[in-house]
């Protein structure tokens, strides 16, 4: 009943600020605009508060065993995803985006977006506006033509990471550049600060880099080998609890990864093509180096991870026939 009262007045939240400021109890500081941010970090609280309520449950434990606890597992299939066909534009959502709207799925953590999408030569996103949010491309296949507000134009290719922090806002345009359609991966996550000033960084992350061992490819500002340039080696910075490995592991090979987060995400790319039913292709196997609890997965699927507070060992074979592209992120 508790919990219930609180989510009920975290519910209200905006209705409380819009009756204060109509009565005129905030302070005369408080402008319409900064009232329009408060009410954007309501409706984020509230979408926090409706995922707490339906997946972490899966994951709970007691604070007895929590800091020995073995990794769990809650799967994201495949073809339980969104998934819409534009004909121009062929895409899946991992959480809820746009007409698909899941409250199962809103965010995991600060990671609030994982879009796999696939754009058809000469269309793609016309020029649209983000704000507070850290906003990732994944290249996997084809090129992608990327334009903004901040005078960046660039074309990025396979084993390309570009990174807008979009802060108090930016402007952009994505579409498919050259005869091929692109496939990559966009990925959004929370800022732990808001208002910053919009920057933007590009990483470069060879096949022979990735082959058989993680690479991190993205992490938090000020971590270590984290460079605050445009272009460099290393991962990019990012202004969330988050670090972003991939991997190409062939057939047979098993890897490790530590993870110093309480939770993470796997996402298997879809690199055999383009596949709305049940997933099928490179299949892997993920586990931990101290629990008997595995998951299989395959092309397209993905899996909620909790690590608990002491932290855990992930583990990942292939046991396919073929190479597989996998993501983990490592989350707070």
């Amino acid at each position: 009943m508790q919990y219930k009262s609180f989510l009920f007045h975290i519910t209200l939240f905006p209705v409380y600020i819009s009756l204060a400021f109509y009565f005129d109890f905030l302070p005369s500081s408080l402008s319409p605009t900064n009232l329009s941010s408060l009410l954007r970090v309501a409706k984020a609280n509230i979408l926090k508060q409706r995922l707490v309520a339906s997946v972490l449950p899966a994951f709970s434990t007691s604070s007895e065993s929590s800091a020995n606890m073995s990794l769990k597992f809650l799967p994201r299939r495949s073809e339980e995803r969104g998934h819409a066909d534009h004909g121009w534009l062929k895409t899946f959502h991992t959480f809820s985006f746009a007409m698909y709207q899941d409250y199962k799925h809103e965010q995991y953590g600060p990671l609030r977006v994982i879009n796999e999408d696939r754009i058809e030569p000469r269309t793609g996103f016309g020029t649209h506006s983000h704000r507070e949010f850290e906003i990732f491309s994944y290249v996997v296949s084809g090129q992608i033509e990327h334009k903004d507000s901040m005078g960046n134009t660039e074309v990025l290719n396979r084993g390309d990471l570009q990174m807008t922090s979009a802060g108090t806002g930016i402007s952009h345009s994505e579409k498919a550049y050259g005869p091929k359609q692109v496939h990559f991966l966009q990925i959004w996550s929370l800022p732990h600060t808001s208002r910053l000033t919009p920057k933007y960084f590009t990483r470069h992350f060879s096949d022979e880099e990735k082959k058989n061992k993680w690479v991190r490819i993205v992490a938090p500002v000020g971590a270590e080998a984290v460079l605050d340039a445009r272009e460099g080696t290393g991962p990019a910075p990012v202004h969330s609890a988050l670090t972003l490995y991939a991997t190409l592991a062939d057939k047979g090979q098993k890897l490790e990864q530590a993870l110093k987060g309480k939770k993470a995400y796997v996402h298997v790319v879809q690199t055999s093509g383009y596949n709305a039913g049940e997933s099928s292709g490179a299949t892997v196997r993920v586990g931990g180096t101290h629990t008997s609890e595995e998951l299989e997965l395959k092309e397209g699927d993905g899996t909620y991870v909790a690590v608990g507070n002491g932290g855990a060992t992930f583990t990942l074979e292939n046991i396919g026939d073929r190479t597989a592209e996998v993501l983990l992120f490592d989350l707070e």
